[in-house]
């Protein structure tokens, strides 16, 4: 098929550092090549990949979009400009694949090639519901079946849970004996309920995380303090090459989420690497992670102190089957691509 790929502007695809969304659309779309796919990526221009890229910018928006050389200042007008490329070659392709939430929605009515968006965020906030019934014809891909709930009534057409390449992450042995934090420091991903249930358990917290401006202060007035505490060692953001060796040591990774999320990525990275996973009961995680297999699904600062005395009891190839029976690439592409068949037989029956 000949597949189009289009992707947020904020981050390179892959991502250097940070970065969920980007790094999912590098996976599918490598993976789609791998099976012979014509894929064209619009993306920023210092992306990666085996796929034809049409670079909209020169590099990732966050990283070095701005006149001045820092971030660009208008994040809202590189990707009408990408659209605006959309538009011209879309009787190029099959069937289009959107990423970018719902910036294109006016304009995918009227292209004429089938296509669908995966929404890869949150999906409870009010302003939205009007938003998705105005476009209710729009069809959708969840990341989750829970992500799904605040608008249920949309058009969706599947779940597709992200997929990794198998080789991008070894089986790690745990020899570092401390609990890991990989991800983003802002009040709903709840990194002080990491460094309590750590501080309580008398082990090691490394914190591999970025720090958005929108979260500076409570960064600052939060977060900082907790870090003068001799168990914490915050590392910052760290690249893909680091993640293994980061995830593969640790004991655990900890997830004390107290927001809807629509995935976490991170929880499957760690199952890759063998890594426990022990995680607050929000959002998707129950249908991410296997309570007793892959980790531990708890409610409370101490239930997480209670599962880290239960790793033990966990095997990390064990931890590391469960990644490969259900969250590969190859099968995050499968399932993608019957989307799209079923889009396009759909759209050459109504034409007919």
């Amino acid at each position: 098929m000949r597949i189009a790929q289009v992707a947020p502007l904020y981050e390179s695809v892959p991502p250097r550092q940070y970065g969920g969304t980007e790094r999912v659309v590098s996976y599918l779309t490598e993976e789609l090549v791998r099976q012979e796919h014509d894929v064209t990526l619009f993306a920023a221009g210092d992306s990666v990949t085996s796929a034809k890229l049409i670079p909209v910018v020169p590099t990732a928006l966050r990283l070095g979009a701005g006149s001045a050389g820092g971030a660009a200042d208008d994040f809202i007008a590189p990707h009408v400009l990408m659209l605006e490329q959309v538009a011209k070659r879309a009787r190029d392709f099959d069937v289009i694949h959107y990423h970018i939430g719902h910036l294109h929605f006016p304009l995918s009515r009227f292209l004429r090639v089938p296509h669908v968006t995966t929404i890869h965020g949150r999906l409870d906030l009010p302003e939205l519901q009007a938003l998705f019934r105005a476009f209710s014809d729009v069809p959708l891909v969840s990341i989750s079946n829970h992500q799904r709930q605040p608008i249920e009534f949309a058009n969706w057409l599947a779940t597709v849970y992200h997929g990794l390449p198998p080789d991008l992450y070894n089986l790690g042995s745990g020899r570092g004996n401390y609990l890991a934090f990989l991800g983003r420091v802002s009040p709903e991903k709840r990194v002080d309920r990491a460094i309590q249930v750590a501080e309580r358990v008398g082990m090691e917290l490394r914190i591999a995380a970025k720090v958005d401006d929108a979260d500076r202060d409570y960064f600052d007035a939060r977060i900082r303090p907790m870090l003068q505490h001799s168990h914490v060692r915050f590392i910052g953001e760290i690249t893909e090459r680091e993640k293994s060796a980061f995830l593969g040591d640790a004991a655990a990774l900890i997830f004390p989420i107290e927001w809807p999320e629509p995935f976490g990525l991170v929880m499957v990275e760690a199952m890759a690497c063998g890594t426990p996973v022990i995680a607050f009961r929000r959002g998707s995680v129950p249908e991410i992670l296997r309570d007793g297999e892959s980790g531990f699904i708890v409610n409370s600062v101490d239930g997480a102190v209670d599962a880290v005395q239960k790793l033990h009891t966990l095997e990390r190839a064990r931890c590391r089957r469960a990644f490969e029976a259900r969250f590969l690439a190859a099968r995050m592409a499968e399932e993608y691509v019957a989307v799209y068949r079923r889009l396009s037989w759909d759209h050459d029956v109504a034409a007919a």
